[in-house]
């Protein structure tokens, strides 16, 4: 399945299908998330669930770990054929049909990964005692177009979106726009009709099929800094009607940054405010990870308010959690990609350079390693295991902005446009904080990040002093 809305619609259909037990498994792939942006989790996610939705799966799967208790770092085909083939392949014969769903494998950041999951998936076609269907959704991009042309015929069925009749999506839209719109008439005291036929029609043509324009529109409507009204207009002048959908979206994501982020305010200002916003959205869109807006600041060594002022006026295109402990993050991917193409964010104030977004998070994250100590935890004795440590010591210890550059430092450095002084900076850490940083990967469980850190350091960093 390809197209816009696939997100939804997968987890619409894993509820239901949850519902009537059915769902055998499930994974959602999210560009810039720690575990889920990869596939080194996907296969042992999916035994998992596997293992709690069908429990005569279970000794086949233990007996697998057992067998191989290091199987959870190995490749992804020994993965599927030992913790998933070989047990569906070994249990005694389902009368039931279940369902595995994978959504926005697109969002995978290995496109060999994404190939071979595919490669892999298409033998589960042969399953006598066991018959699983899998639902997977994905934009239609190159190489998934190319590892679907590589499977037989018989193994699977495509449904694309934007090949729903026209009629059909618009009629979806325009309801959309009806039962959305409406609260905002009875709070704000609006003249009925309020939006009259031609102005949902006008909203309609404009979305040209893509939900994420309406969504977006409706709320840069409800949220926007002036009244629905106005809002309202400030959309329906910000682009033609000839324009296509794409342009359109654009469009509103432009009319959108330029009065929310920006307003009415003097040069100077706007400049200030422009700068901020590179700053802080930049920063999120190439991120690894997402993380509370609080933590965001101290990453960026910014001051709160500046974030927090800089996040709450883009509240159409950015999910800003009331509760300041969970996460920021996009609402849609297109937004990243706006933001990232010239070609589309034709205000260039707004537009995002990912290489150099990168290496300012590099030194941002350096500056925050460069500051470890040893024993960081106070910890009572040389030997303790992590597992005797409490999270909330770790957590406490060691903020979620340092474990982000503890974990990411090396990733962006490797992103972003390198120069020499970095290097330096690289091999000053290593030299003063080295054990303080393999400490710090410990205790937050992430050592084995840090050996292939190691391992990529040392070929880089012997390539650059043969240079010399």
């Amino acid at each position: 399945m390809a197209g816009t809305g696939k997100s939804t619609i997968s987890r619409t259909i894993a509820r239901e299908l949850a519902e009537k037990k059915r769902l055998a498994a499930s994974f959602f792939f999210t560009r810039g998330k720690k575990d889920i942006s990869h596939s080194r989790m996907f296969f042992t996610t999916i035994a998992a669930q596997l293992a709690n939705s069908l429990p005569v799966l279970r000794p086949f799967i233990s007996d697998a770990i057992d067998n191989n208790p290091a199987i959870f770092k190995r490749g992804l085909r020994e993965q599927w054929d030992q913790l998933i083939l070989s047990p569906l392949k070994g249990a005694p014969t389902q009368s039931i049909q279940l369902v595995v769903v994978i959504d926005a494998l697109d969002e995978c950041d290995s496109m060999d990964d994404i190939q071979l999951i595919l490669q892999l998936i298409e033998e589960a076609k042969d399953l006598d005692t066991v018959r699983i269907k899998i639902f997977l959704t994905s934009r239609p991009e190159i190489p998934i177009f190319d590892g679907f042309r590589q499977l037989s015929g018989e193994a699977y069925r495509d449904f694309i979106l934007h090949n729903i009749p026209v009629d059909t999506v618009n009629a979806d839209i325009s309801t959309f726009f009806l039962q959305k719109l409406s609260p905002l008439k009875a709070k704000h005291g609006l003249a009925t009709p309020w939006p009259d036929e031609q102005t949902v029609e006008q909203l309609v043509e404009r979305a040209a099929g893509l939900f994420i324009y309406a969504a977006t529109t409706l709320r840069f409507i409800r949220d926007g800094i002036n009244g629905p009204e106005e809002q309202l207009s400030l959309v329906l002048t910000a682009t033609e009607s000839s324009l296509s959908a794409t342009e359109h979206l654009d469009g509103i994501y432009t009319t959108l940054l330029q009065q929310s982020v920006l307003g009415k305010r003097g040069y100077q200002e706007c400049e200030q405010l422009a700068e901020w916003f590179r700053q802080v959205v930049g920063s999120i869109v190439v991120m690894f990870n997402t993380m509370p807006a609080r933590n965001l600041a101290q990453l960026l060594q910014m001051p709160f308010n500046m974030v927090s002022r800089t996040l709450n006026s883009l509240r159409s295109v950015l999910h800003v959690p009331e509760d300041e402990s969970q996460p920021v993050r996009l609402f849609h991917l297109s937004f990243r990609d706006f933001l990232q193409d010239s070609r589309r964010c034709s205000d260039s104030r707004f537009q995002i350079d990912e290489k150099e977004r990168h290496i300012s998070l590099f030194r941002r994250c350096m500056g925050h390693i460069s500051q470890l100590q040893e024993n960081m935890c106070d910890l009572w004795g040389p030997g303790v295991l992590i597992t005797e440590i409490p999270n909330d010591t770790i957590q406490k210890c060691i903020p979620p902005h340092i474990q982000y550059a503890c974990r990411y430092w090396f990733d962006h450095w490797q992103l972003g446009n390198r120069v020499e002084e970095d290097i330096k900076t690289i091999r000053e850490f290593l030299e003063q904080h080295f054990l303080h940083w393999l400490e710090g990967l410990s205790l937050i469980g992430e050592v084995s990040n840090g050996a292939h850190i190691i391992i990529a350091l040392e070929e880089i960093l012997s390539v650059s002093c043969n240079a010399h």
